[in-house]
């Protein structure tokens, strides 16, 4: 008899894929071509993680038109998107982690700020689609730091928060998890410092992919017997 589902749920920036040069550019793209103050790569890297229009907000509180600039960085994204310089790397381990938590029996899910036209791309672009069961993006309801993602993951897979683990790289990942009442694993090479996480409540952080699958695993066992 199958046991209970296990699922870990990873963001996509940051966590998966090394996306920082692309999200900078094209977010100071858009906020020149709307001649509005370009703002600093720091406060750009903040608030990755958040739905697009809820990050222009906070980068740009009295931008008179926060849709009209997101849809000026998706264009500037885009366009970048297709140079022959681009590059929107895997970070290191990512795949080898995954092979092993599926080898596990861990069902796999992502819960990210990006739509979900632009979830696929980068998923397919890596050959990564089909490893994931469940795909939340900020285009099927409120984004993080609520709960509604990891909880419709959960949903989608039949998974218990108390077997549920998120893996981010930002504090909006963290305070999601906390949220939905699920165990969250930090991740130390993305947008907000490792300090930030912790501080935010990560349940565990973690300096490189190969510590992941066999902390899950610490962190399976000692909930079972919590």
């Amino acid at each position: 008899m199958s046991g209970p589902v296990r699922l870990a749920v990873f963001d996509c920036d940051g966590t998966l894929i090394d996306s920082q040069g692309i999200v900078v550019a094209a977010m100071q793209a858009a906020f020149e071509a709307e001649g509005l103050a370009v703002p600093e790569a720091r406060a750009v890297r903040h608030v990755v993680g958040l739905p697009l229009v809820e990050s222009i907000q906070r980068l740009a509180p009295k931008a008179p038109d926060p849709e009209r600039l997101a849809e000026r960085y998706r264009d500037a994204y885009g366009d970048r998107y297709g140079l022959p310089e681009f590059q929107e790397p895997l970070f290191a381990g990512a795949v080898a982690a995954l092979d092993a938590l599926a080898r596990a029996g861990y069902v796999l899910g992502i819960a990210t700020g990006k739509g979900r036209r632009g979830l696929l791309r980068v998923l397919d672009r890596h050959d990564l689609t089909a490893r994931f069961a469940t795909l939340q993006t900020a285009d099927d309801g409120p984004g993080k730091p609520s709960p509604d993602m990891l909880l419709r993951a959960m949903a989608e897979t039949a998974a218990e928060p108390g077997t549920t683990v998120m893996i981010g790289d930002t504090t909006y990942d963290i305070h999601m998890a906390h949220n939905a009442g699920v165990a969250s694993i930090a991740v130390a090479w993305g947008y907000h410092p490792a300090s930030d996480l912790l501080a935010a409540g990560a349940t565990e952080l973690i300096e490189e992919f190969a510590a992941l699958p066999g902390l899950i695993e610490r962190l399976a066992r000692g909930r079972q017997c919590a």
